[in-house]
């Protein structure tokens, strides 16, 4: 494995740098998604359901100070309809601006690993050029004594840069589309828990404002 590295010259330890930091960030990212923000956690359901059957105190108790973003939108939405200073669209707009804020904190550091998956191909690629450049001036050095082994040699080890970028960047590309996948589906999750939450709480009303109103015919 050394001899590689030192065969394949600076373009293979700065792939070797990419790989260490590709899979450190995405790492980091599963431990974030999965560890730290729970995203298999189905904590928003249950909630629901509680809601649905008029326990609220219940689903309160259940997703107060939950990680899992969906779980957490619920949250700040029902702290929303509490807020007597907020109309419905004001409440909306705060609901939608944390879960901005909520979809920011799911992509952060994606990028990153997009950008090595681009480019470990090309530095690679990169590489082997630099590496062919070479032997075909060692060639032409060596003049009428050439040796086709020089030749060989040298495009043995500009090709080594190639393979390595390819196996730097097929890694990091999967990795990167799942978790992009991952976090494009929670979004999409906290967008449909603050809608639904914000149907349920206008049935809610509806159903009191019914309650009330027939109470007042029968007075």
């Amino acid at each position: 494995m050394l001899q590689l590295l030192f065969t394949g010259g600076p373009v293979i330890w700065l792939l070797s740098l990419f790989s260490l930091l590709g899979l450190t960030v995405a790492s980091y990212k599963v431990w974030q998604l999965f560890g730290q923000l729970k995203l298999n956690d189905d904590a928003a359901a249950r909630a629901f359901k509680l809601l649905e059957e008029g326990r609220k105190p219940e689903a309160l108790m259940l997703i107060n100070g939950h990680q899992n973003p969906s779980a957490k939108a619920l949250s700040r939405c029902l702290q929303l309809f509490s807020n007597k200073y907020l109309n419905l669209p004001q409440a909306r707009d705060e609901a939608y601006r944390g879960a901005r804020l909520q979809a920011e904190q799911l992509s952060s550091h994606l990028r990153m690993l997009e950008v090595i998956a681009t480019l470990a191909p090309l530095l690679g690629l990169l590489g082997t050029v630099l590496g062919m450049i070479e032997a075909f001036r060692a060639m032409e050095t060596a003049g009428e004594q050439v040796n086709p082994a020089i030749l060989s040699g040298g495009i043995w080890q500009a090709l080594l840069t190639t393979a390595a970028g390819l196996i730097v960047a097929i890694p990091i590309s999967v990795l990167h589309s799942w978790l992009e996948r991952c976090t494009e589906r929670q979004t999409q999750s906290i967008q449909n828990t603050i809608e639904y939450a914000f149907t349920l709480n206008s049935q809610t009303k509806s159903a009191i404002h019914s309650t009330a109103k027939d109470a007042s015919e029968l007075a």
